[in-house]
């Protein structure tokens, strides 16, 4: 059985999940603080040579699992694997950020949607071969494409 073991806390600006932007259009510009554990700090060796890093953490303030529901992006009900929602069978975050700078065993990064002190369970550096022109972003493009089509000021 894998139990997992947080690597370090995150600094956020969010208090709640009402704070963490949400829906078409939201923006995450937030910057916080990755601060990791001492005994895990020689793990950043090199790190600063990364723009971005994929990070690992745990929803540990989230409510129970819900395999179907509604997104904020269109408010219709799709499936929690094909979503972001936190309410998942294992309550495991996955975020991109950048790092802006390193101090010791703090990483400042730009791009927080985690709540304060949610525990961090990874970091890896962020690497991808795929084309942009590859890539399909699901049933989100189609609610991006639709709020794009609708007049503004509602």
């Amino acid at each position: 059985m894998f139990t997992p073991k947080a690597i370090g806390y995150v600094r956020s600006p969010y208090g709640s999940t009402s704070e963490v932007p949400r829906g078409l259009g939201a923006e995450h510009k937030a910057e916080g603080i990755l601060e990791i554990l001492p005994e895990f700090a020689p793990g950043l060796q090199d790190i600063e040579g990364f723009s971005h890093l994929f990070i690992l953490w745990m929803f540990d303030r989230a409510d129970n699992a819900e395999l179907v529901g509604p997104s904020p992006q269109d408010g219709k009900p799709h499936g929690v694997f094909a979503s972001r929602s936190p309410r998942r069978p294992n309550p495991i975050g996955l975020t991109v950020v950048e790092l802006l700078r390193r101090e010791g065993n703090k990483l400042h990064v730009r791009g927080v949607d985690m709540l304060v002190n949610s525990p961090i369970l990874d970091i890896k550096p962020y690497q991808s071969s795929i084309p942009m022109e590859k890539l399909r972003r699901g049933w989100l493009a189609e609610a991006e494409a639709k709020a794009a089509q609708e007049p503004t000021g509602k």
